[in-house]
């Protein structure tokens, strides 16, 4: 540990407490990016961390999104020259101050946006919306920089760095592609991007992940009669656009959970042996996992030949999130539905192509389109996978500064979870990612009652400084 990461060591456990004080006044922010009734706050949110990267010494502009300019959520943008010497890479890094909405309000122990520092029952912890999910994590980053800086290390520690903070990843990230393509000669400096945004393999089990999952989403409506219909009348002459989609969905899947649309698992990269071996090692507890949420061994289901945790890092899948049509009111109604909906997605693994994959399940209900109904189908949006060789040997110089941080070797891991920033710079910039995250399973992002424990928040801080330092290093002559 060289002076500099040794000093802003100790100032970070000295403002511990400040620390999390500035990250709670972030989480009172309600900066809800898909309604747009909390546009003022997405707009306060990233002000507010805009305000904290000058504060240690960077170049700082909030800049609009959207067509036309501004219709989208700021995008806060960062930039830290480096020291005259500094030889190593030019760091990108990404994270959201945005946030899911906090529905259902009633089951939330405090308010979603009234963050409550918890230390009298469990782990030390805040509870708010958006504590895990990202601020917490990005928080971390932001604490690193202060320390630093305060430190006399200047900023990012020396390093050449850009940062990239934006406001639409709950929702999508619908203007973040043109965004980076109209700033492609900005972040196209860059070596390599780093993202915490993702979660450690347990409490004091730090990871890195090198690779996450894509998404595709669609939803897709089958249109029958032109107006409802009286089933007593009606039922059994006429196509009941709920039984037929039902019908059709059901065919999703053979009898060992294998998708069945043509040519899914073209383009699957096979998981290696030295990573099954590699995974198998790391000892995690599927049917531990199952019961946290309410669920027995025999929960354990999925596609015939791969364990839980291959099938989560290694396979890809198909959900439908929500199916909905005819009376779902209280009481009964008697009627047959003039039409029926479902949202269907897809989380897809390396080498698998998105859009190739929508396309596919459009022909796929093409070809299954019940009698006398009709098929309305929306892209609600994809995002492609994006993995990384397990011995790129960058991972071992972010892997010493993790383990110098948390004083054990982190495990590398995939991730079940998307995140579309990392397809599109590899695809637009040829970046590769690193994910360094400090979350926990059980965290319940998403879910009333999120929350983010101190201990993670703070190795979070200590990391980030000694990524400072790791990159240092790696520039210099051995």
């Amino acid at each position: 540990m060289d002076d500099t990461t040794q000093a802003a060591a100790q100032w970070l456990k000295e403002h511990e407490a400040d620390s999390v004080q500035r990250l709670c006044d972030w989480l009172k922010i309600p900066s809800i990016s898909t309604d747009p009734a909390y546009a003022g706050d997405c707009e306060k949110a990233a002000r507010w961390a805009a305000d904290r990267l000058r504060e240690a010494g960077l170049e700082v502009e909030v800049l609009p999104t959207g067509e036309p300019a501004g219709s989208g959520r700021p995008v806060v943008v960062a930039h830290a020259k480096g020291d005259p010497s500094y030889a190593g890479p030019h760091v990108l890094f990404y994270g959201h101050y945005d946030v899911q909405p906090a529905d259902p309000i009633e089951l939330w122990d405090s308010g979603p946006f009234e963050p409550k520092v918890i230390r009298d029952s469990g782990p030390a912890r805040v509870v708010a919306r958006g504590a895990s999910d990202d601020k917490g994590q990005v928080a971390s980053f932001l604490e690193a920089l202060r320390a630093v800086q305060a430190t006399g290390g200047g900023p990012a520690g020396g390093i050449k760095l850009t940062v990239l903070i934006e406001g639409e990843e709950e929702s999508g990230s619908e203007n973040l592609e043109a965004f980076v393509r109209d700033n492609e000669e900005r972040f196209g400096q860059c070596d390599l991007c780093l993202i915490s945004d993702t979660a450690m393999l347990a409490r004091g089990r730090p990871a890195i992940t090198y690779g996450v999952r894509g998404l595709a989403y669609t939803q897709i409506t089958l249109h029958g009669p032109d107006q409802d219909l009286h089933s007593g009348v009606w039922g059994g002459k006429v196509p009941n656009p709920l039984n037929e989609l039902t019908k059709v969905l059901a065919q999703l899947w053979d009898d060992k959970r294998r998708v069945t649309i043509p040519g899914f698992y073209d383009d699957v990269r096979t998981i290696t042996d030295d990573e099954r071996a590699a995974w198998k090692a790391l000892g995690v507890d599927a049917a531990a996992a199952l019961k946290g949420i309410g669920l027995g061994p025999d929960g354990d289901v999925g596609e015939a030949g791969f364990t839980a945790l291959e099938r989560e890092w290694g396979r890809p899948t198909c959900d439908i999130n929500g199916i909905y049509g005819g009376y779902m009111g209280t009481g009964a109604k008697t009627v047959i539905p003039a039409k029926a909906s479902a949202k269907v997605s897809f989380r897809l693994v390396a080498d698998q192509d998105p859009q190739a994959v929508v396309d596919s399940f459009f022909a796929w209900l093409d070809a299954r389109t019940p009698p006398g109904c009709r098929w309305e189908k929306l892209d609600l949006g994809v995002g492609g996978p994006a993995s990384i060789l397990a011995d790129d040997e960058r991972l071992g110089v972010i892997a010493m500064a993790m383990e110098e941080a948390a004083g054990v070797a982190p495990a590398l891991i995939k991730s079940g979870g998307s995140i579309p920033l990392a397809a599109l710079l590899k695809r637009t910039l040829g970046m590769d990612t690193f994910f360094v995250g400090f979350g926990l399973e059980d965290d319940r992002i998403h879910s009333p009652n999120e929350k983010f424990e101190l201990d993670c928040f703070h190795l979070g801080c200590r990391t980030h400084v000694h990524l400072f330092e790791a990159f240092r290093r790696s520039g210099s002559p051995s």
